[in-house]
């Protein structure tokens, strides 16, 4: 009997190894501008992954670049983790520009996927703004800053100081076969999969990693920071500056409207939150309303389409240059440009050239058009009043001279529901 239970609870303590060596690794995945959704994902995750003993979490990363504060703050985070943090630039062609390179060296383990990039963290979209046009003294102090906080990040993960000094100070950027050659990253893996064999058995500050045949769970962002996350796109920024034209317009062609202007207001105010984000071009932005004034003119005083034309143009130009084009993953597609510009011509050429051209049209409608009209007393007018049959309906009606029944009056002024009429030969 002890035989069969010695052999029963070794089969047991088998199976279980296995499963104890497969583990379970944390998995977030970040495309876009790095902000402070993006610090909330992964202090979150990283608070998940550590609760319920993950072997380590991987944030798979895509990233143009994006705010300096942020990135300080998921420094700290990877730093105090509890868990160990893998950054994976992936997939194939993916980018870790700018604040990307400081959060993949800041990591205790540096991935990247073949054919992808790192580096070109200069800190002119780092902070959101164009610095290169700023005094040359804080420019000078914001390269020194930024260097020195990446060199701090490189030597506490032993990684290549004097690369990382480049990226900062001359923009380096190169591939992920020269970053490994280079030893600013620590492994390249073809997927998370292929990620997770190389993983296996390499020593963190915890122990071991056991990721081989680990189970994968993924932490999605929430339905906020989804929301929040939108803000770091300049297509979100792009579109939401229409919404500022169109609303703002339409509230101007059409007075009394409410809806149109409350949509605008809102939408500058976010539009002026996404500006101290992405690297907007005030060149851009000054085309795209010489744009909307040219439209506007246009309409007042016609010139043959010359101004239209010439505001198409100049709203085409703005779009182009609205964001700095040095940064690839800050560029808004040609499609979204052309389509937006076909569409606002058109808005201005025939809704808002419309609702302009209306207002100066004669009234067609209501007691206004009564003025000037001439009809029949049915009864005398002389120091009392008559009445008179106009638009349909009886009017008390009183003259400053006498009017017989069946004489022409024309009606001159309303005072109140009493008609002033003088007689029409």
């Amino acid at each position: 009997m002890r035989r069969w239970f010695s052999i029963a609870v070794a089969v047991m303590v088998l199976a279980a190894v296995p499963a104890a060596r497969a583990g379970q690794v944390g998995l977030i995945r970040i495309d876009g501008a790095i902000g402070p959704a993006t610090v909330t994902h992964i202090a979150r995750a990283i608070d998940i992954s550590g609760a319920r003993g993950d072997q380590c979490l991987v944030i798979q990363l895509d990233t143009p670049g994006g705010l300096l504060e942020s990135t300080k703050q998921i420094t700290r985070l990877f730093y105090a983790s509890k868990v160990p943090t893998v950054v994976f630039v992936s997939p194939t062609h993916a980018s870790a520009g700018s604040a990307g390179t400081f959060i993949t060296m800041a990591a205790e383990i540096a991935a990247m996927a073949p054919n992808t990039t790192i580096g070109a963290a200069h800190p002119v979209t780092i902070g959101g703004g164009d610095t290169e046009k700023s005094d040359d003294v804080m420019k000078k102090k914001m390269e020194q800053y930024t260097a020195s906080f990446i060199e701090a990040i490189a030597e506490k993960r032993h990684r290549n100081v004097e690369w990382a000094r480049s990226a900062v100070i001359e923009s380096a950027s190169i591939t992920s076969e020269k970053a490994l050659q280079l030893k600013v990253i620590d492994l390249i893996a073809e997927d998370l999969p292929d990620l997770l064999r190389r993983l296996d058995g390499r020593s963190v500050a915890g122990g071991r990693l056991q990721t081989a045949g680990a189970v994968v769970v993924d932490i999605p962002m929430t339905a906020w920071e989804r929301f929040a996350q939108l803000f770091l796109r300049p297509e979100a920024m792009f579109v939401l500056m229409l919404m500022v034209i169109y609303g703002i317009i339409g509230e101007l062609s059409t007075p009394g409207a409410v809806l149109p202007g409350v949509v605008g207001a809102i939408a500058l105010v976010l539009v002026l939150y996404m500006s101290a984000i992405l690297p907007v071009n005030v060149a851009g932005i000054a085309l795209m309303l010489l744009a909307t004034a040219l439209f506007i003119i246009d309409i007042y005083a016609p010139t043959h389409g010359v101004l239209t034309a010439g505001g198409i143009v100049s709203f085409f130009l703005g779009a182009l240059m609205l964001f700095d084009r040095a940064e690839p993953g800050f560029r808004l597609p040609l499609s979204l440009i052309v389509g937006a510009t076909t569409v606002t011509a058109l808005f201005f050429i025939f809704i808002v050239g419309a609702g302009l051209r209306a207002q100066g049209l004669p009234v067609r409608a209501g007691r206004e058009t009564m003025f000037g009209k001439v009809v029949p007393t049915l009864s005398p007018i002389d120091a009392g009043s008559g009445l008179v049959f106009i638009e349909g309906e009886l009017w008390r009606a009183v003259s400053d001279v006498p009017v017989e029944k069946d004489q022409p009056v024309e009606v001159v002024s309303i005072e109140g529901l009493t008609l002033k009429v003088k007689p029409r030969s």
